[in-house]
């Protein structure tokens, strides 16, 4: 299949209109849930700067806004100054965020997050996952108790959300976390109900999914950022299959947190391998597929939406080191660029050390 990127692409497509449960979205663009380092505290409420964030963002900008990971358990988050959706003491915050995007034009969808065998000490000293992790002494097996506790959460966590304002709720079972562990069959090596097989390793996040299909409204989107080499792509194409019988709104494909298995694009695909992922999962499914990673301009997310290689974009640096990268590229004026950095990204560390952010706000 031949998909280089043409010269000239048309902004047509790309900023069409779709619709997730009958509600508008004004464009094929959405801001991935990116975590605001810092921004809360070890309660986990949500602060000036989470909202003066993402207001900026969703001014004039995507249609959806996808609010970062937010851990439906204390002892499962993912950093001690997580967002937190645990309680009822988060409803406040999360209301005034949910209904800032609102506002803005955006709909509201919030990602609920555990972190599993990748909760650091300070949060969980002993974390718990599917099986213990043999490489990492200070890890453990659930029990089938505390599995169900979880599952109560997630369902309760989505439960808040609504109440809050949000349009719909995103699973987070990619990178390497709780349900992405559980759906993984390197990670997970039960014998029991919640492993064994593939059903046993999808009944976690079955339950989760009925529960909160049962507990919220109908017009209620409900997501799934997916690990597409969940441990390999095929079997991250088998799970895609899957979540759509369960009735999900829409899969967000990104990866599995393994570096091994990755799939290779043919040599005429100008884009990643989770990217390309993501292309191949659309094809096998027939609900809305998000792709994801190093898509920064705007010729490169119109070609994915022109090709119907994709239904939604998802921009993420592009939007850290520029909030208003989607006006800027409408108005074809100056774009402040994301500056790739290497190891790692600065913003994630800290948002002030981010050097594009510093570019353009020299103070």
């Amino acid at each position: 299949m031949n998909i280089l990127l043409p010269g000239k692409l048309s902004m047509e497509s790309l900023f069409s209109e779709i619709s997730l449960k009958g509600l508008r979205i004004k464009n094929r663009l959405a801001m991935p849930p990116m975590v605001c380092f810092g921004y809360s505290d070890d309660q986990g409420l949500v602060s000036d700067r989470h909202i003066n964030h993402y207001s900026e963002r969703s001014q004039d900008g995507p249609g959806i806004m996808i609010i970062e990971a937010t851990a439906v358990m204390k002892e499962g988050r993912a950093a001690v100054s997580q967002l937190g959706i645990w309680s009822d003491e988060h409803i406040s915050g999360l209301s005034s965020l949910a209904s800032t995007i609102k506002n803005n034009g955006a709909l509201s969808i919030i990602q609920l997050h555990h972190a599993g065998l990748l909760s650091p000490e300070p949060v969980d000293p002993i974390a718990g996952g599917p099986t213990a992790d043999e490489k990492n002494p200070r890890t453990r097996t659930l029990e089938i108790h505390e599995i169900e506790k979880i599952s109560n959460a997630f369902i309760h966590a989505a439960i808040r959300a609504q109440k809050a304002g949000f349009d719909g709720v995103e699973l987070h079972g990619a990178h390497g976390y709780l349900l992405n562990q559980f759906a993984n069959s390197i990670i997970n090596k039960r014998e029991d109900a919640y492993g064994k097989d593939f059903t046993g390793r999808m009944k976690l996040i079955t339950g989760i999914i009925d529960g909160i299909k049962a507990h919220c409204r109908d017009q209620f989107i409900l997501g799934c950022r997916m690990g597409a080499n969940t441990p390999t792509l095929e079997a991250g194409i088998e799970l895609a299959k899957y979540l759509e019988r369960l009735r999900l709104d829409y899969l967000s494909v990104s990866h599995g947190g393994m570096l091994i298995n990755l799939p290779r694009p043919p040599k005429d695909f100008d884009y990643n391998w989770i990217v390309y992922s993501g292309t191949r999962i659309k094809m096998e499914v027939n609900i809305p597929v998000m792709v994801v990673n190093e898509i920064r301009s705007l010729e490169r997310a119109s070609h994915l939406i022109e090709k119907r290689l994709t239904d939604i974009v998802l921009i993420g640096r592009p939007l850290l080191a520029d909030p208003h990268w989607v006006s800027h590229v409408c108005k074809n004026g100056p774009v402040n660029l994301c500056l790739n950095c290497r190891p790692k990204c600065r913003w994630y560390e800290n948002s002030s050390f981010c050097p594009a952010r510093k570019k353009m706000n020299p103070s």
